[in-house]
């Protein structure tokens, strides 16, 4: 989903308004002179939460891989 971008000063004047999209699922993204400095998301969706989810997706999804080789092999080729 992609994050609304309000100024900051928009941002202070309609707080109120911010918060009701926020808890309906919205994200916004508040800016100062252009630049990122703050992200609205709801409370469930805490960033360290994603984060969290994101290692264990990956996690399952690497299970069973293998490289086929010995690491001491790969990592001794390059030796004399």
């Amino acid at each position: 989903m992609d994050a609304r971008l309000v100024g900051a000063v928009e941002a202070k004047t309609h707080f109120s308004a911010l918060l009701d999209e926020v808890a309906q699922g919205g994200e916004v993204l508040i800016c100062r002179r252009g630049a990122p400095v703050a992200r609205l998301v709801p409370a469930g969706r805490a960033e360290g939460a994603q984060v969290v989810e994101a290692i264990a997706a990956l996690r399952k999804q690497r299970e069973g891989l293998r490289l086929g080789v010995n690491w001491r092999e790969l990592r001794d080729a390059g030796r004399w």
